[in-house]
Order: structure tokens, then C-alpha cells, then sequence
């Protein structure tokens, strides 16, 4: 028995997937942020049932990647019943989809989800009612809070019928839907699909495209308008049938305040600089705790030990890595990753990137499109995974500047080399030249770039006061990937450092490169080995420093001016090689190359010209 979980995005589909099998799923307030499909199962009655996490989508019939792969399933019955989940709050829109899900005759059972924040803003829907009309289960739920998601399952196995609704066409679409069928002896909605040039059939399609030209003359619109626009009237007067408003809501009046340009702007400039100020003050402080008790207690101990060289080498390295990993680079991106979270969930992205419409419009783009440069912040991978969502041309200008952000291990080197060796001034400073750097690529891709640029369609989410079990649940989600990926590479990398440190291979690949690190960039020769480590992971960068220079104590081996210029290049040089392959696989080899080498010559031009500022001063 196989179970889909579909609906509109951000209605808690994914919430009541990770609640049902216990996986980690990453729960957003992000449209468009579950683009594959999920699988895992639940055990109910000592049987084991599998359950399948459809992307989040409006439609089922648009030609999106998602929405073509959901309706594919569900014409391939790929699922014995479907879970619909609704967001009772925007009951009209979710009831567009249902109306669609309707039609393919899948025995279905229906949640009300988020029925606590409708309930708290004055909207009561009539459950019974919506059953009647459907004549199939509908359950109110309230999956943050894990109300009635026990009786999802038992509801799903004993009541789910196949929807009787069926949405009364406009009568010439009912007429070329019943001569479709006779024609060719197809369902009822492989003949609607058809009149909107959607199948496989060609022979179906055919017939289809020549009664559809025929409507479309007489209508003077599409035949997907006039479908749509009878779903979007019978979904309005079904929710205005059921719904029942008690009270005005305030949400209304706090979304004036933050998606106005005054004072919607101050505010988002506040919200990211108190969360780069959090970052560097709240991590530095556990960075001084951490690695002074890595000093005391394990790197101070080691030179009593009498090991050998060699041995003395390898265990030095590996400490330093651990330092490096666990004192340093850890306590920026945990600290990261909670305030992220919390912005998440209580809403306020989506009205951020409303409010950036326009300025984002500057550089090629939309508001929506600060969504994947926002994630960007956290890591640059699913930044890039998430641009599916927009057209090819924003697509190309969003993969350059999304791999200029600096992501979470590039604020480690940020925050953990600059912030607390030169000051919290300086590490801001260094966000300011990259902010221009993506503005002034973004200006000139806008002038370069092919194709038309659109307008945006965004959701704003409701506001959400944020829970301290989901932020944590989330931050921990990405502190797994830094603990179980980063950390072990970082260990093996601090081995074969070490190795071929006391080799001589390191120094003589360091040899090499030196002359051109000290006169163009100032720095010392190591600095050339940490660059290319860099590129496995940005914080390997500034890990593989400390093990190269013997200290985590970076200001005492470099100067201001070099640990600043290393920084800066460290976050604008070539990017790591996940963020690579996912430009290689979304964008192609040529783009990702053209990127590459982008990042690179910014990263070097960048460096020299700081290098002669600080030699002239």
C-alpha cells in the first residue's frame, strides 16, 4: 500500500511527512523548496505502508518539472490513495488543486491543516460540509502543534473514497470533452488534458488541438483560461459556502510595516546586520572557550608525550583539525543556522524578498529570486538546486551571483579569521565588497544575459511565532552534513597535511607558489596550499591555515592586513566542488567553467588590489 502526500507548497505537507515516518525532511516557509520527491515509510498496525512526498505545486496542469512529474504519477496511479493536505487559512487556492486531484479518481482523504492559525485569525471552516460536497473524509489538523496526525493513517486505510465532485465546464468544454472520449474511448481527463495540449497521445492530441482552435475563436481566450477560470469560481464559491469569518486579524497591519519600502527597508537591513552581528559576537565568544581548552588540555599536553617526529607531526595536525573544526568553525555556522531558522519559520523571508522586487529587478531578476540567494547565506548547494523555479534567464544570472554569496563556511573564515583577529568592522566590511561585486556582475549579466524577464508570483506565508523544537530540529539538520561530512574530510585532509608536511612536499609545492602569493598578495607561502584546500570545502581554507601555520592563533603569525586580503580571497576564489557539480548538472560544463574561472580572477584581482591599498598606507 503506497500513500501520496500532495498539495500547495508551504501548507505543512513535509511537516506531517517528517511527523508520519520520522525522516528529516527540511521543513521551509520557502515556496518552492521540496523539488524531489521523498519516500519512507510508517509502520501502523504491525504493517509497513510507504509514503510519498510529492513537490509542493498549484496546479496539476502547467508544465513545470514538478507539476509534470506529479501528474504523471497520478495518471500512472503510481499510489493506491492520496493525502490531500490543505491550508485551511487559504482554503479557495488549496481547493483549486483538490478540484483537479478530484478528477483522477484516486481514492483520496482530505487534511485541513493549519486550521490553529485560521482559528486564531477568525476563520472557521465547516468540515462536515466539505465532505458532503466531496464525498470523501476531510480531518482538521494542526501538524506543528501534532494535532490529529495520529488518525491520519486509519483514516486513509478505512475511509478514503474516490472524489464524486466534478467541476461543471464551461458547455462547449463538457461538448469536446464527451466527443474527445467517444473519438477515442480516453478518460475524462486525458480529454481535458489534451485540449490543453498536454499528453502523449498524438493521435488524441491531434483531434483535440482542432476543437480547441474552434473554442478558442468563439471565447476569444485559451481553453486552459476558460478550464482554470471555471475550477478558480467553483473553488470560490465552495470556500464561501464553508468558511466562516469572525474576526479581523492583525497580521495584515504588521505586513504593511515590513513589505513597504519605509519602514519594510530599515527593518531587513537591521534583521541582516543583528544576524551577522549575532554571528560574530555570539561565535567568537564560544570560539575563545573552545579552543582555549583544546590549548590547555589537549595541544599543550601533546609536546610532553615524547612521541617521534613523524608521530608528533600526524597528532599535532589531527588536534589542530579538531580545534579548527569543533572550536572555530563549528560555533559560526551553529550559531548561523539557528537565527536562519528562525527567520524561517516565522515568515519573514517571503516578505523580504517582496519587498526586494524591485531592487532585484536591477540586476536581471525578481523578489522570488532572493529565496535561493538567501539559502545562499547557508550553503550555496541547495541555493543552486532551488533555481529550477525561475525562467532560463534568471536561472543564468542567479548562478553567478548565488556562487558569490557567502555561504555559511565562508563566513566561518569571515567571522573566525577577521572578526576576531582584526575586528567586527573589518569582517562587515568584507560583506560590504562582496555585496558590490554581486551587484555590479548582476548589472552587467542583466545587459549580456538572453531571453525576457518576468514578473513575480510569490506567496506570502503567514507569521509564525517560531518554536524552539523545530528551529533546533532544523539547525541540526545542517550541523549533521558540517559533523558527519565536513568534519570526517577534515580529519583525513589534516593527515595528509601532516604527512606531507614532514615530507618536505608541502613546502616544496609552497616554494613554487611563493613569489606570486608575497609580491601580488602579501601572503605568506602557506597561503597557497590553503587556497587550494579550499576548494574541497570554503572553511578547509582557513582549517588548513591554522594546521600550516601551527596555531589557531592566526594573529600571532600573520598581520592584520594579511589575515584580511586571505579572507577576501578565500570568499570571492573559485568555489568548492559540491557547488561546482550542482552548476555542472543544473547549468551545464560550460557555464560552470565560465563561473569558475569568474570566481577565480575576481578572487586575484580582488587580492592584488588590496595588497597595494595596504603597501600604500
Amino acid at each position: 500500500m503506497k500513500f501520496g502526500l500532495i498539495g500547495n507548497p508551504n501548507v505543512g505537507k513535509s511537516l506531517i511527512f517528517n511527523l508520519l515516518t520520522g525522516i528529516g525532511v527540511e521543513i521551509s516557509n520557502f515556496p518552492g523548496t521540496t523539488i524531489d520527491m521523498f519516500s519512507g515509510n510508517v509502520c501502523y498496525q504491525r504493517e509497513k505502508f510507504e509514503i510519498v512526498d510529492f513537490p509542493g505545486i498549484y496546479s496539476l496542469d502547467g508544465v513545470s518539472e514538478e507539476e509534470s512529474e506529479v501528474r504523471k504519477c497520478l495518471i500512472n496511479k503510481d499510489v493506491d490513495i492520496l493525502i490531500a493536505v490543505l491550508d485551511a487559512a487559504h482554503l479557495e487556492r488549496n481547493l483549486y488543486l483538490l478540484l483537479q486531484i478530484a478528477e483522477f479518481e484516486i481514492p483520496t482523504v482530505v487534511l485541513l491543516n493549519m486550521t490553529d492559525e485560521a482559528e486564531k485569525s477568525g476563520l472557521f471552516i465547516d468540515a462536515e460540509k466539505l465532505s458532503e460536497i466531496f464525498n470523501c473524509e476531510f480531518l482538521k489538523t494542526a501538524a506543528i502543534e501534532g494535532r490529529n496526525v495520529d488518525k491520519i493513517i486509519p483514516l486513509a486505510l478505512n475511509d478514503a473514497k474516490v472524489p464524486k465532485y466534478k467541476v461543471p465546464y464551461d458547455s462547449h468544454i463538457e461538448a469536446a470533452v464527451r466527443s474527445l472520449q467517444k473519438i477515442s474511448g480516453c478518460k475524462r481527463i486525458e480529454a481535458l488534458y489534451a485540449l490543453e495540449e498536454i499528453g502523449d497521445d498524438t493521435e488524441l492530441l491531434d483531434s483535440a488541438k482542432t476543437i480547441a482552435e474552434e473554442i478558442e475563436e468563439q471565447h476569444k481566450m485559451s481553453v486552459h483560461q476558460i478550464i482554470a477560470a471555471n475550477r478558480h469560481n467553483i473553488a470560490g464559491k465552495i470556500s464561501d459556502e464553508v468558511s466562516k469569518k469572525d474576526k479581523k486579524t492583525t497580521s495584515a497591519n504588521l505586513d504593511r510595516l515590513l513589505t513597504r519600502t519605509f519602514p519594510g527597508v530599515p527593518i531587513m537591513a537591521a534583521v541582516l546586520l543583528s544576524t551577522l552581528l549575532c554571528v560574530f559576537i555570539v561565535g567568537s565568544f564560544l570560539e575563545e572557550t573552545i579552543v582555549g581548552l583544546f590549548d590547555v588540555y589537549l595541544i599543550e599536553p601533546l609536546f610532553t608525550l615524547g612521541l617521534s617526529p613523524f608521530w608528533e607531526q600526524i597528532l599535532y595536525s589531527l588536534l589542530i583539525a579538531v580545534e579548527a573544526g569543533l572550536g572555530i568553525a563549528f560555533p559560526f555556522v551553529f550559531v548561523f543556522y539557528i537565527i536562519i531558522s528562525v527567520l524561517e519559520d516565522t515568515g519573514y523571508m517571503t516578505r523580504a524578498a517582496f519587498l526586494a522586487d524591485r531592487a532585484m529587478h536591477r540586476v536581471g531578476m525578481h523578489g522570488q529570486a532572493l529565496i535561493p540567494m538567501v539559502l545562499g547565506f547557508g550553503c550555496n548547494v541547495p541555493a543552486l538546486m532551488s533555481i529550477r523555479q525561475l525562467s532560463k534567464r534568471e536561472r543564468f544570472i542567479a548562478s553567478f551571483l548565488i556562487t558569490m554569496v557567502p555561504c555559511s563556511a565562508r563566513t566561518v573564515i569571515i567571522a573566525g579569521i577577521v572578526a576576531v583577529f582584526v575586528g567586527i568592522t573589518a569582517a562587515l566590511s568584507i560583506y560590504l565588497i562582496v555585496f558590490i561585486l554581486i551587484f555590479l556582475t548582476g548589472l552587467v549579466l542583466t545587459k549580456v544575459a538572453p531571453g525576457e524577464q518576468f514578473g513575480m508570483i510569490l506567496e506570502i506565508v503567514p507569521m509564525r511565532r517560531p518554536r524552539v523544537k523545530q528551529t533546533l530540529k532544523r539547525a541540526w539538520l545542517h550541523m549533521k552534513e558540517f559533523l558527519f561530512i565536513a568534519m570526517p574530510l577534515l580529519l583525513v585532509s589534516s593527515v595528509f597535511l601532516g604527512v606531507l608536511q614532514y615530507t618536505g612536499v608541502i613546502q616544496a609545492f609552497q616554494d613554487i607558489f611563493a613569489p606570486l602569493m608575497l609580491s601580488l598578495l602579501g601572503l605568506p607561502d602557506y597561503a597557497s596550499t590553503s587556497l587550494l584546500f579550499g576548494i574541497l570545502r570554503k572553511e578547509m581554507a582557513f582549517e588548513t591555515l591554522a594546521i600550516l601555520a601551527g596555531t589557531a592563533d592566526l594573529g600571532s603569525v600573520m598581520t592584520s592586513a594579511q589575515l584580511y586580503i586571505f579572507a577576501v580571497v578565500s570568499v570571492l576564489f573559485v568555489p568548492c566542488v559540491s557547488t561546482i557539480a550542482v552548476l555542472y548538472k543544473e547549468m551545464g560544463l560550460k557555464i560552470a567553467a565560465v563561473i569558475s574561472f569568474y570566481t577565480l580572477c575576481l578572487g586575484i584581482i580582488a587580492g592584488i588590489i588590496l595588497n597595494l591599498i595596504f603597501s600604500l598606507v
